[in-house]
């Protein structure tokens, strides 16, 4: 069964294990495309290791052959070889990180988008529960963990295993009892490696949390800045933002605090090797069992040696990293997208666009989760057909389940009990996309992308300039695009926050009607409009619900009086039905909610709130 993300899961950063081969393995899946690249790294890497011992071997020539022999031409010759292999190392270092560097731009490209992808698909129940800013973090934060792991990590560790084994081999044949001695402090190496990884790890994972929750609190807060500043509560997300701020800081101190004395230690244990070294090869020396040349070269070599073991520790670092990062996204990548049933059959019934649709709620029931012996049912048994050409209005107190009908009918949520339907068919047996391609969506709350005006009322349909135009004219959206200063190539700001919430709307009808849909999704949809404005739209919008499938939620009675089939819904239940005089006439729930929008006055026995009166209310 494919993980999900829990609500706490990016805020609690599992643990993991040091080296996982299962997120290794996934990890490869990565690096195949770019065999090439990884191969030229690594020649490059083992060319420069090799090139390390160039310098060593020729010290060791020097001092041994050419100084007692006076041999200047030999000294020279060994300085321009050794000028050679340093330019020549200069070179693979160079090659080496561009290769590197591309190998994780690439990688972290693919992946990123694969998340990003991956992200649209899952429901709408997912983002329920999971704050953005997490997601944030994992796209860009935690893929960038896995950037340095290719850059810095794999490649560049196999290449100082390399070097280190070239280093101990040479080491061992030229003097093994001198290489014993030089390799004495090697245990004491590992021990402080090894603290170091463990309380590192630990650090960095206390670093990943404290920036999840860093973004998730900046995205909100941003998005609601409007909020925050009406209600004066700057410096009191000021204080929680630096708390939060705080921790993240104290997180960072940590880690530096224990690279701070990990590097120190490993030049201490370093400065003891050479020191033994020393001892142990003036000895020999003073006994002529071992030459100053061999000596000299040795504590080049030392050095060469416990360099990339110093590396190592650190590259392990990064290999932690990447595994707590990895984790992280595979964990989200393994959550399972929106089921699509139809689409996963790739056969099965279809829908024309354009071609006219029946809705028929048959008997559905919902609830969001919770106890499952005694679920919360936001929709109970709620049943209606809707047909083509005619309008089904939905109305009731908030909470009702009116909202929740719509995302069923999206299917952003699937019924626990019912099926939908369209000509017949469930539509859980449709294709979703295709499906979603045949409604026309009209939201209370307007979102406009920070794109130009043609994109946003476009979208994906097959519309020109031309079509988009005439759709932006019947619903009086061409006199918000003809104030704009770039008409249709005027970039909106976020949201769509460069233009009124009301010029917002008549974009998002005109959007609706770009598409062609054979069904029309109705929220509130004149709620941000003035009269005039209101009285204009409504005319467009009746052009367009002519010989369309038309659900319609309204808080505005008056913007309904003229649908099909009214249905009141009350606690998730529908508790009347049928058309506004009908229901007028009824002298129920309707007629209440009606008398009190209209300003008739009350009922002398009705209590304070009209909805406090209808039945189950309180």
């Amino acid at each position: 069964m494919a993980a999900t993300l829990s609500p706490h899961a990016s805020d609690e950063d599992l643990a993991g294990k040091r080296y996982d081969r299962r997120l290794m393995r996934r990890l490869v899946v990565y690096v195949r495309p770019y065999k090439r690249l990884v191969a030229g790294a690594l020649a490059l890497l083992m060319t420069e290791g090799l090139l390390q011992l160039v310098g060593p071997v020729l010290t060791q020539r020097v001092i041994d052959v050419a100084v007692p022999a006076r041999d200047g031409r030999m000294a020279l010759q060994a300085a321009a070889l050794y000028a050679g292999s340093l330019v020549l190392a200069f070179g693979c270092s160079y090659g080496e990180t561009m290769l590197t560097a591309l190998l994780g731009q690439r990688i972290m490209r693919d992946l990123r988008q694969q998340l990003f992808e991956h992200v649209q698909r899952l429901s709408i129940a997912f983002y329920d529960r999971t704050p953005v800013g997490r997601l944030v973090t994992r796209v860009t934060s935690d893929v960038e963990s896995l950037n340095e792991l290719f850059t810095a990590g794999v490649v560049a560790g196999l290449g100082d295993l390399f070097t280190l084994l070239a280093i101990a081999v040479m080491m061992v044949t030229t003097d093994w009892r001198l290489a014993l001695a030089a390799f004495a402090v090697i245990p004491l190496v590992y021990l402080t490696s090894h603290l170091f990884q463990s309380r590192v790890r630990v650090a960095y994972r206390d670093i990943r949390t404290r920036l999840a929750r860093i973004n998730a609190y900046l995205q909100e807060h941003l998005t609601g800045m409007r909020v925050v500043q009406l209600f004066g509560r700057e410096s009191g997300e000021v204080e929680r933002f630096g708390v939060l701020n705080k921790g993240h800081l104290d997180a960072n101190l940590r880690s530096i605090t224990i690279y701070a004395l990990y590097f120190p230690a490993i030049e201490f244990l370093t400065s003891v090797a050479l020191a033994v070294l020393l001892v142990a090869g003036a000895q020999r020396v003073g006994a002529h069992t071992l030459s100053v040349g061999v000596v000299a070269a040795f504590l080049q070599l030392l050095r060469r040696f416990y360099q990339p073991l110093q590396d190592l520790a650190d590259k392990f670092n990064t290999l932690q990293q990447a595994m707590a990062a990895s984790e992280r996204i595979f964990l989200l990548l393994d959550t399972e997208p929106t089921a699509d049933v139809g689409a996963a059959a790739g056969r099965g019934p279809r829908l024309t666009a354009g071609a006219p649709v029946t809705i028929a709620f048959e008997d559905v029931s919902f609830h969001y989760g919770g106890s499952q012996s005694a679920p919360r049912w936001v929709l109970r048994d709620v049943s209606f057909v809707a047909r083509p050409g005619e309008t089904v209005a939905l109305v009731g107190h908030t909470g009702a389940g009116k909202t929740t009908i719509v995302n069923l009918l999206l299917r952003f949520y699937e019924p626990q009990r019912g099926r939908i339907t369209a000509n017949g068919i469930d539509i859980r047996e449709l294709a979703l996309d295709e499906w979603r391609r045949l409604i026309g969506y009209v939201q209370q709350d307007i979102f406009l992308f920070a794109a130009d005006v043609r994109t946003n009322i476009r979208l994906d349909a097959p519309a020109d300039d031309a079509a988009v135009l005439a759709a932006a004219a019947r619903v009086g959206a061409d006199r918000v695009i003809a104030r704009l200063p770039s008409g249709l190539d005027q970039v909106l700001g976020e949201r769509g926050s460069s233009v009124s919430v009301g010029e917002r709307q008549l974009l998002s009808f005109a959007r609706a009607l770009a598409a062609n849909p054979s069904v029309l999704v109705l929220d509130e949809a004149t709620s941000a409009v003035d009269s005039e404005a209101e009285a204009e739209i409504q005319s467009g919008v009746r052009t367009l619900m002519e010989g369309r499938t038309t659900i319609a939620i309204a808080h505005r009675l008056s913007t309904i009086v003229a649908a099909e089939e009214i249905l009141v819904l009350h606690h998730g239940e529908v508790r009347e039905r049928g058309t506004h005089a009908e229901l007028r006439a009824r002298g129920g729930l309707y007629e209440r909610l009606y008398r009190l929008q209209a300003g008739e006055g009350p009922a002398p026995e009705r209590p304070r709130s009209a909805l406090a009166s209808l039945p189950g209310a309180g």
